[in-house]
This record gives C-alpha cells, sequence and structure tokens, in this order.
C-alpha cells in the first residue's frame, strides 16, 4: 500500500472526526468540554473507553510482548477485572454523590486543600507521561508507513497529529470524546480480527485448528510460580487490581468519561460492561501474538533477538501488516493505528485540561469568555507538555506498555494510598505533611526495589504500585492528627 494511499485514509478518517464533532457541538453549553452536559449514553460511554485504554500500546505492544512474557499478562488483565468492580461499587458512588467534575475535588472534601493540589499535580504528571508514551508508539508506526516516504520529520509527525486533536477537542472537549472513541474502538477491534483472519488462511488453518495452534504453542503460558520473578502470579493479579483502581478509578481521564453518564446505576453498567469486553479483547491480542510469531517463523521473517530476548517486539505488528498481510489487512492496521493515535491523546488532553483548570484555576467561577480563553490555552500549553516528553523518549526500544505500568506504579502509588486511606478510615491527618509524603514515597519504593533485585534477586514487578501505596498509607499515620472527624463522603 502506497504511502499517498495511506495518506488519504488519514485524511477521510480526520474528516469524520471533525464531522462528529460538528454534530456533537451544536447547542453546547460552558461546561459540555468537561461534564458532556452528563447525557451520554451508558452503553457508548463503554465501548468508547475500550479504545482509550487499549491505545496504540494494547495494539503493538501486547502482541508483540508475548515472546518474552509469554500470556503472564492474562494474570494482569484477571486482576483488573476485580479492579473495576471495586471502581463500581466503591469509587463511583462517592464521585456521584458529590457530584464531581474533577474527581480529586474529593481529597479537599477529606483532607484539605494541600492533599487536593498534591493529589491533582500527580495526575497531571502520570497523564502527561502516559499520553506522551502512547502517542509515541502511534506516532512511529504512522512515521514509517506514512511520513518517511514524503521526508517528513517525525516531531512535524508528532505536532500534526496534536494539531488535529485540537482541532476537533477544543470546542465540546469530553462530549465530543465519548462519541469519537466509540468509531476509534471499533477500528481498534476491527483490526485485530482482520489480522487474525489473514494468518489463519495464509497459515491455512480453520478456526478450530488456529485456536489449537495458539493454545498448544510454546508461548500459552498463562500462570507464573516463581516467587522471585516480576511476572509471579499473585504480584500480576495483586497489581493488576491496584493498578485498574489507579489508573481508571482514580484517573480523570477515565471517569471524566463515566461521570457524564446520566445517573450512578448508568455509570456503574457502564464499568461492569466495560471491563468485560475489555478483558475479552486483550485475550485477543494476546492470541494475536502468537500468530503473528507463528506467521513470522513459517516465512523466514528474522527478528532481532539481543541476550536470548526479542528486542524492538512492537515493530512485529506494524512490519507484518504493512509488508507481508495484504492490502485488506493494511488498511485496517492503518485504520486501528490512526484510531489509537487520537483515541489515547484526545481524551487524555481534555482530562489534563480538566483537571488544571478545576484544580489550580478554579474555573468554574469564572465568566464564559475567560473559560473558553483559559481553556484553551491549557489545552495548547499541555499538547507542548506532551509533545515534549515524546521527543525524549523517542529513541526508546522495547515494549511500551511495560514502561507504562511500571511509570505509572510510581505516579499513582501515592494516588492509591490517599484514597484508600480516606475512604476506609476516617482519621484526619496533617494536610501540610501530605506532599512531602507523596514525594518521598515513590523515591524510596524505586530504591527499595533496587536493592531487592540486587540483594535478594526479588523484583517487584508491576507490585511497585502497592509497595508505594502501602508506604503512604503507614507515613499518613504517622502525621494523623490527635482528634478525628467524621468522614464526608
Amino acid at each position: 500500500m502506497g504511502a499517498t494511499l495511506i495518506l488519504v485514509i488519514i485524511a477521510s478518517y480526520f474528516g469524520l472526526l471533525m464531522l462528529i464533532s460538528y454534530i456533537v457541538s451544536k447547542n453546547t453549553s460552558d461546561d459540555s468540554f468537561y461534564t458532556g452536559d452528563r447525557k451520554s449514553p451508558w452503553q457508548v460511554v463503554a465501548f468508547g473507553m475500550i479504545g482509550a485504554v487499549l491505545s496504540g500500546v494494547t495494539f503493538v505492544s501486547i502482541p508483540g510482548m508475548v515472546s518474552n512474557n509469554y500470556f503472564y499478562y492474562l494474570q494482569f488483565v484477571l486482576g483488573n477485572v476485580v479492579g473495576y468492580v471495586i471502581i463500581t461499587y466503591v469509587l463511583l458512588p462517592i464521585y456521584f454523590d458529590l457530584k464531581l467534575v474533577s474527581i480529586y475535588t474529593y481529597l479537599k472534601t477529606r483532607f484539605g486543600i494541600n492533599t487536593y493540589k498534591t493529589g491533582s499535580l500527580f495526575f497531571l504528571i502520570s497523564q502527561s507521561f502516559g499520553a506522551a508514551l502512547r502517542l509515541l508508539l502511534a506516532a512511529k508506526i504512522l512515521q514509517y508507513a506514512v511520513f518517511d516516504a514524503f521526508h517528513i520529520p517525525f516531531y512535524v509527525t508528532v505536532i500534526l497529529i496534536l494539531l488535529l486533536i485540537w482541532f476537533y477537542t477544543n470546542k465540546s472537549g469530553i462530549k465530543t470524546i465519548v462519541w469519537t472513541d466509540m468509531l476509534q474502538t471499533f477500528f481498534l477491534i476491527s483490526a485485530a480480527i482482520v489480522s487474525i483472519y489473514v494468518i489463519k488462511n495464509s497459515l491455512g488453518l480453520s478456526f478450530s485448528k488456529t485456536i489449537t495452534t495458539v493454545v498448544n504453542h510454546e508461548y500459552f503460558k498463562v500462570f507464573d510460580w516463581n516467587v522471585k520473578s516480576g511476572s509471579n502470579f499473585f504480584k500480576q493479579f495483586i497489581s493488576g487490581v491496584l493498578i485498574a483502581i489507579a489508573m481508571v478509578g482514580l484517573d480523570q481521564n477515565m471517569m471524566q468519561k463515566t461521570l457524564t453518564c446520566k445517573n450512578k446505576k448508568e455509570a456503574q453498567r457502564n464499568i461492569l460492561s466495560f471491563s468485560l469486553i475489555l478483558a475479552i479483547t486483550q485475550f485477543l491480542f494476546l492470541g494475536l501474538g502468537v500468530l503473528l510469531y507463528v506467521y513470522a517463523n513459517k516465512h523466514g521473517i528474522s527478528l532481532e533477538v539481543e541476550n536470548g530476548k526479542f528486542v524492538n517486539t512492537d515493530q512485529l505488528f506494524p512490519i507484518l501488516s504493512l509488508n507481508h498481510f495484504g492490502t485488506l489487512a493494511s488498511l485496517s492496521f492503518i485504520l486501528g493505528i490512526t484510531a489509537a493515535s487520537f483515541s489515547s491523546a484526545d481524551s487524555a488532553l481534555t482530562a489534563l485540561t480538566t483537571s488544571f483548570t478545576h484544580d489550580f484555576l478554579d474555573i468554574q467561577h469564572k465568566t464564559s469568555k475567560e473559560k473558553n480563553r483559559l481553556k484553551n490555552h491549557v489545552l495548547l500549553g499541555f499538547s507542548v507538555v506532551v509533545f515534549a516528553i515524546i521527543m525524549v523518549f523517542s529513541q526508546s526500544k522495547g515494549d511500551v506498555i511495560s514502561t507504562i505500568f511500571k511509570v505509572a506504579g510510581y505516579t499513582y502509588g501515592p494516588l492509591l494510598g490517599l484514597y484508600m486511606f480516606g475512604i476506609f478510615t476516617k482519621i484526619k491527618v496533617k494536610d501540610k505533611a501530605v506532599p512531602v509524603i507523596c514525594i518521598l514515597m515513590p523515591l524510596f519504593t524505586y530504591a527499595l526495589n533496587h536493592y531487592f533485585i540486587e540483594w535478594l534477586n526479588f523484583d517487584f514487578g508491576f507490585m511497585n504500585i502497592f509497595v508505594n501505596g502501602f508506604l503512604t498509607v503507614v507515613c499518613l499515620l504517622f502525621f494523623k492528627e490527635k482528634h478525628k472527624v467524621k468522614q464526608q463522603t
């Protein structure tokens, strides 16, 4: 498939997003950007959230990572499902009862202004890095597939993607994204299904033989019981629970979509439906990963190996789709990765804008003109931040998904500790001590993990979020105030 044709496909896709934005943005209010006017159908929100969570990272990294990590990621996914149930019945009732726009306002209600600002700041840092790393992967693929042919530098490609996102999100924000995410999810899942179909036919397999090929493959190892391993079942499962709570339930990006539902019951249906579909989809991508390696092996496609492990595994799916699978698979892959590019970044930038304007600029008390001006400036500002992070990590190798979850363990850990402490205790802490605690605990967790690996050959893996959150809770207990207050949730 030629670069010019691919460019036309991307332009057509963007035109479709702009059309959706135009239709949705009619009759918007000042708060539509942030709340979607709280009228979103829960079915649309649930399906759209799949694309936002999957992004280009799941789309490319999960199929590629099975060669080095087998199906161990499924242990993490099982933990996610439990985490989503906790979000449904613990966190959502709090958010709806308090009628929150920024979910970090809860921290001000429970602890005080310093804790509130600290929680929001940790989200801003976490989401900026997460959004940048997700977009980096998709941008690299688009660069390889399209923009290299026109000799366009990588940084221009990134700027172009961010500008396109700004065009269709700046007016209606989350109200538009709820609907565009549904479209993007469709293209993401369709790309995986088409690729599996093409590989199945190429290998001469029936549907049942395809399943047998995956299940009997050496990579189909689901459970790791080695206690010292970073992919140990208990580490993966528990971290899956906690990271789901942190990266969805304590994440303005994900919760902002959910809070656009009409009421609490519909929001809960949204999360439960979303969790089930997401787990099935992630299993689908793991199965696709096995088939990609089977295909590469049968056709003599060499893959780079270093120290006995495959490197640059994120490149496997793009290379095969664009160069070996034919026009239909190439077309579906381009639409899928384009959807991933926009889906992961548009909602992240909207959430960052919402959090900063509500938590630091007190935008709800501004005039309509001031709200619009501040919103646009902040949206542009975070686009610049995401661009800068992408350029810093532009030469990184390996699967991006592991990097994202490792970073999340350090940045979301304090948030997890604060919310768990606030929800499950009635203890009041010294508000001024919280920022120091939240800064020191990730550093201490990093050092602790380093020494555990060096001295005991024991890797926390994704469990660093548990260690981080636990240490945060312990430190909060040391700074509790003498009297107790009635919990205000």
